[in-house]
């Protein structure tokens, strides 16, 4: 008998009258917001504008939404185009099924786009949005636990996932490796936090971490899940996915720090003007001050002056004196 597990959600979908409010696209869209929020914060630290973040992203978000559904369909697609499946519900996003690799792929053809427009390094923005996706995904696999899905092994530890009984599934109690992914996406991005103030990541670097350190922690959870995957050499293809751009990621960073030292001085263009101009201004008012009190000072020495020379007995008081004299 089991003493304690986590509970699943008897429904995905609640149903605010007609508009039915569905846990996995509410998960998805929260993250999102918290990633341009704490992007934002942190782009403005860099000397960036606010509100850049967020024009930036509405390019990448749904060029990431596109990419992460690809993904899934492309490297899942027996569960769409296999014999008595329907096709449609590749479709249903709202259903589960966003890769990662995909979303964050396409997404950085979409950040491009929009940092092209505005003139800004993409490596930059993507440093500063880096540790935010990594707080969206850890909120994000939460969508997991209302559809029931992508669980580990079976387990009767004390946190243990209760899982009925559905399509696909069978009731019992499993690994919840959408908490596992959950914490770990969460401790990624305080370690990206961390080394971001740490070393003055820069021109990339900060963001080639974050995926450096969710792909080491990918790989482990990965191998714990018993939804179907197509398996290569034995191992799971997002195992091998997360294998091969984790080596990327890495001679990324050590291959950047070599060439582009340091991290960006000016992230925003216009930005470093705005300031030179303020800076400017500050001392033409101050300035101007010092001349106003220099004036000052002149003309209170210049009435002094006058006053002394009216007291003073002059040539012509002189003359005056010996005459009455």
């Amino acid at each position: 008998m089991d003493l304690a597990y986590i509970p699943s959600p008897s429904t995905g979908v609640i149903d605010l009258g007609p508009i039915p409010l569905r846990g996995y696209a509410f998960c998805i869209i929260i993250g999102v917001f918290v990633a341009v929020w704490f992007g934002n914060k942190r782009w403005i630290a860099r000397g960036g504008r606010a509100g850049t973040v967020a024009d930036i992203a509405v390019w990448a978000v749904p060029f990431g939404l596109v990419g992460g559904r690809l993904y899934h369909v492309i490297t899942d697609y027996q569960l769409y185009f296999s014999d008595g499946e329907n096709w449609v519900d590749a479709f249903k996003i709202w259903q589960g099924g966003l890769g990662i690799w995909g979303a964050i792929a396409l997404g950085a053809v979409g950040a491009w786009i929009g940092c092209r427009r505005r003139g800004i390094p993409l490596p930059a923005w993507a440093d500063a949005l880096a540790p935010g996706i990594a707080f969206a995904q850890a909120i994000g696999r939460w969508g997991n636990w209302f559809n029931q899905e992508l669980y580990g092994k079976p387990t009767d530890l004390p946190w243990a996932l209760k899982i009925s009984e559905g399509p696909n599934r069978v009731a019992g109690t499993y690994h919840p490796t959408f908490l596992y992914e959950s914490l770990w996406c969460v401790g990624v991005a305080l370690l990206v936090i961390w080394a971001d103030r740490r070393f003055k990541l820069g021109h990339g670097r900060a963001f080639a971490l974050y995926v450096a350190a969710y792909c080491t922690g990918r790989a482990w959870i990965e191998y714990m899940r018993v939804d179907e995957a197509h398996h290569i050499l034995g191992l799971r293809l997002n195992v091998w996915t997360a294998v091969i751009v984790f080596v990327l990621a890495v001679t990324y960073i050590v291959i950047s720090a070599k060439v582009r030292p340091g991290r960006e001085e000016v992230v925003e263009p216009g930005t470093a003007e705005a300031a030179e101009g303020a800076e400017d201004a500050t001392e033409d008012a101050e300035d101007a001050e010092d001349a106003e009190d220099a004036d000052s000072a002149s003309d209170a020495g210049g009435d002094v002056e006058r006053d002394d020379e009216d007291r003073a007995p002059g040539k012509n008081g002189t003359a005056e004196a010996a005459k009455n004299g």
